[in-house]
């Protein structure tokens, strides 16, 4: 089911509980996560209808989060360290799929899968 057309479940979840893989039956909001850092939570104040940001996946100890659509308008990815949440890195991605953000290696990325890979391989 696309990400956009599966239901939000605000049941309250700890990090211990986000899996490891993408969810693929609903979407688990920022809100619902019990040590959710302020700065996860406005992650969507600046895109158009301020969107709420979405539980991704883990990438080995990072937590990934988007707030707004995959694709054709502005988003944010957020990454947080599992052990360290105040060790958190952001990309934004436009709606032509250039993007910006410093990974965790202290490089800036224009392309959100370089961004990823440098999230998997500096954890």
């Amino acid at each position: 089911m696309p990400a956009d057309r599966r239901p939000v479940d605000p049941t309250p979840v700890s990090t211990a509980a986000l899996p490891a893989t993408p969810v693929r039956d609903r979407n688990i909001p920022a809100s619902a996560w019990a040590e959710a850092p302020a700065e996860l939570l406005a992650l969507g104040r600046h895109l158009t209808g301020t969107p709420e940001a979405m539980y991704k996946r883990r990438i080995g100890p990072w937590l990934l989060w988007r707030a707004g659509p995959a694709t054709g308008a502005e988003a944010r990815y957020w990454a947080g360290h599992t052990g360290d949440l105040t060790r958190t890195h952001t990309f934004h991605l436009h709606p032509d799929g250039t993007g910006d953000g410093v990974g965790p290696s202290g490089v800036r990325h224009v392309r959100f899968r370089t961004w990823k890979e440098d999230l998997r391989d500096h954890g």
